[in-house]
């Protein structure tokens, strides 16, 4: 895979790159089938209860990570939150409580290194956002393990989705392993946000501007897939302690769901917790098209700790997504 390195301060011209990736990306989607087969076998996902953010978050993380047979020692890991904005008076953001937890286990299992990255794409002061979300005072060593993806250096990467590439932050390639460390959302374009979609804070804001609109302008669950596809190594968790309903991702309310998910395929993660908020997975694009890569069919996940039925708690949707609730 040829790659070019440079640093983020370097002359980007996007007038150049994203015809192209416009381009690639659209027809890459569209010529698949309608439903795609996923891979064979099956995805395990792990749920547990978790009532609280002072509960002992660290051991079902531990719990659940050993019941994926997730392999973690010696793997140089970036966590990557969900920090796209902060309002005191609700739950945007993953909280800091579960990515202390996070960074504990995996360590503990014998990780050769965990570091912390996010580029919002809201935000352009990225420290600025994490000090309010508490991740400063929560993370022992913030300043050593905190990277700003929106500014860190990039490799154009080719032949990622074919033909043409993307810039891409060089602590995002180096990680052997990416855990999305979600939060549990409605959101008032792609109907959920959840493992998938939190790769959209990969894309570096120093080259793609702020919010990111051209993702938007290629199409959010095309844009969904082709991050997935271009970072397959990859671990998810949810935060599903306490959610977000409605108007989601921002300006949603809070939800408690009281639960934690997590797995090694995003596909089945995001399935599962669609069917934990009263969504029905088949009926959100970017899921339908996440075939290709993993499974969200029942039939097709393992199901592991709890059953997403019997931790169900409906969020509430915007009219333009009620046609999604699970029946």
């Amino acid at each position: 895979m040829a790659q070019t390195r440079i640093g983020w301060r370097d002359a980007i011209s996007r007038r150049h790159f994203w015809p192209a990736a416009s381009a690639l990306v659209s027809a890459g989607c569209s010529s698949a089938p309608e439903t795609p087969p996923g891979p064979p076998g099956k995805s395990p996902v792990f749920v547990a209860k978790a009532s609280s953010y002072r509960a002992d978050l660290e051991s079902i993380l531990r719990r659940g990570i050993a019941a994926c047979g997730l392999a973690v020692k010696g793997k140089n890991i970036l966590l990557k939150p969900n920090l796209v904005e902060f309002d005191s008076a609700t739950c945007v953001n993953t909280n800091v409580a579960v990515l202390v937890a996070a960074r504990s286990a995996f360590q503990a299992l014998g990780a050769a290194s965990v570091t912390i990255g996010e580029g919002p794409g809201h935000r352009r002061d990225t420290i600025f956002l994490a000090e309010e979300a508490d991740y400063r005072q929560g993370l022992e060593r913030f300043d050593n393990s905190f990277i700003d993806l929106n500014r860190d250096d990039v490799t154009f990467v080719k032949n990622v989705t074919h033909r043409g590439g993307l810039y891409l932050p060089n602590t995002a390639l180096a990680a052997d392993l990416i855990v999305s460390v979600a939060k549990m959302k409605t959101h008032h374009w792609a109907g959920a946000t959840l493992t998938m979609k939190n790769f959209f804070g990969l894309v570096p804001g120093s080259v793609y501007g702020w919010p990111k609109n051209e993702l938007h302008h290629i199409g959010i669950a095309q844009s969904i897939l082709a991050l997935n596809k271009t970072f397959p190594r990859t671990f998810g968790i949810v935060d599903g302690i306490v959610g977000m309903e409605g108007n989601g991702p921002i300006q949603g309310t809070p939800k408690p769901a009281g639960v934690l998910v997590m797995g090694p395929n995003l596909p089945a993660i995001d399935a599962t917790c669609c069917r934990i908020m009263g969504i029905d997975p088949n009926k959100l694009e970017y899921l339908t098209m996440a075939r290709e890569i993993g499974h969200i069919d029942p039939e097709r996940i393992e199901q592991r700790g709890e059953s997403a039925d019997s931790v169900r708690t409906p969020f509430g949707l915007i009219e333009e997504f009620a046609h999604v609730r699970l029946a």
